[in-house]
């Protein structure tokens, strides 16, 4: 019974710990209001701009007899970027919270690394969420037909690959020294996941040595996801396929997250 007690009350610390550190983390990204008016101006410039540039070029996008505008086409792909690229350099606090002894403070707390770790993963996500929701308000203007159904099912892929690429950010950031490392490091990750991913164009008709390397970037499948709830027509995998990859890529990189964070040295 002793013991049994002791785990149980060891849970619920653990459990209020790692809601301190997402709450920490959501308080701090509500007093930068920048970052939200900020991370809307790339997409919007990848919507507008190069989409309707590009769009004006290509014309619409056809795929087993239907067609779609070009802006429409790359919409789901656009809040898939959004995501990857805010969850991902989440991962920069780590650097910064080293360097002015707060995350020393947090590894002292009488809770385990992997809470540390779950806590700043959840909050990084929460983010990328709160940021992404505003560029979901667009969904109309692009024809998207959103019913409760798909509306759950793309937060479902938008949420996962916010877990995914935080994730990912966190195990570079605990392992880094310094923000030009850490931006380095990651520039080199992200960049290709995205360009990789069929946001931007059709996973139809590619040469194969590129059909081959989008099928092992994980976004695609996140991009994919999306359409499968946005632009159904247009999804090149079935939702299981979307859905299997990415909770499988999430579960890596939190186990691969927990190990960097408990090698971490301050």
């Amino acid at each position: 019974m002793g013991s049994l007690s002791e785990s149980g009350l060891d849970l619920r610390q653990e459990l209020r710990g790692i809601y301190a550190i997402w709450l920490r983390e959501l308080k701090v990204f509500r007093r930068e209001k920048s970052r939200i008016v900020s991370s809307l101006v790339t997409p919007m410039l990848w919507l507008f701009v190069v989409g309707g540039g590009i769009g004006a070029t290509v014309g619409e996008i056809e795929r087993n007899g239907h067609t779609v505008d070009y802006q429409s086409f790359i919409y789901p792909g656009i809040l898939a970027m959004s995501v990857t690229f805010t969850s991902v350099f989440f991962g920069m606090y780590i650097v910064w919270d080293r360097k002015v002894d707060f995350l020393k403070e947090v590894l002292a707390a009488p809770m385990t690394r992997t809470s540390v770790f779950l806590g700043k993963m959840l909050g990084g996500s929460t983010d990328a969420l709160i940021q992404v929701a505003l560029l979901l308000l667009f969904a109309a203007y692009f024809d998207m037909k959103l019913t409760v159904l798909s509306l759950v099912g793309t937060v479902l892929f938008l949420f996962l690959l916010a877990l995914c690429m935080t994730a990912v950010g966190l195990s570079i950031g605990s392992q880094m020294e310094s923000p030009e490392g850490f931006s380095l490091i990651v520039s080199f990750v992200v960049f290709p996941m995205f360009f990789l991913s069929g946001a931007i164009y059709k996973l139809d008709c590619l040469p194969a040595w590129l059909g081959i390397a989008t099928r092992f970037d994980p976004v695609t499948y996140a991009v994919d996801g999306l359409r499968n709830m946005l632009l159904p027509d247009m999804a090149f995998f079935s939702v299981a396929v979307d859905l299997a990859v990415l909770l499988g890529f999430c579960i890596v990189m939190v186990a691969v997250g927990t190990f960097g964070f408990k090698r971490m040295r301050l």
